[in-house]
């Protein structure tokens, strides 16, 4: 077990690292964090990665970050960012917040229910992907104005 958080230790020393080695201005690598986390709040699965880096490209930001910034949204993340995105579209277009029933889904609405399902997720993917990328953003360029860290 001793060797095992050790070595947990070393990767997560490893990762830092490579993290704070980075090229690019403090500037380039929070916006390239932040486009990441932007695009890891949509339900956009094996797509984020691509979105995330061509909006890196859009602001100027690192595109290894923004990768690895997709990484909010992961197997352990999805139900909860994802209910949490739809409750909030609901309750940002005033509509029930209740999943429509199975019952009462038919042919002729099958189509309504879905678009009104996904406008719903989107906005508060859309939503939800700004504020944390703000915070995230300026998180981020606040830590990579500091001093690099030093080697492991």
């Amino acid at each position: 077990m001793v060797k095992l958080l050790s070595a947990s230790r070393q990767r997560l020393r490893r990762w830092l690292h490579w993290l704070w080695s980075q090229e690019g201005t403090p500037g380039q690598r929070a916006r390239g964090v932040a486009a990441g986390v932007f695009c890891g709040c949509y339900p956009f699965f094996g797509l984020q990665t691509v979105l995330s880096i061509g909006v890196a490209s859009l602001v100027r930001g690192n595109h290894l970050l923004a990768a690895a910034g997709t990484l909010i949204s992961n197997p352990l993340t999805y139900v909860p960012l994802y209910w949490f995105n739809y409750q909030l579209g609901c309750w940002l277009l005033g509509q029930n917040t209740a999943l429509p029933d199975l019952n009462d889904l038919n042919r002729s609405n099958v189509w309504e229910q879905g678009w009104s399902f996904t406008n719903r997720l989107l906005l508060g993917s859309t939503v939800v992907g700004a504020v944390l990328a703000l915070m995230l953003g300026a998180a981020a360029y606040v830590i990579f104005q500091r001093k690099p860290a030093q080697q492991p």
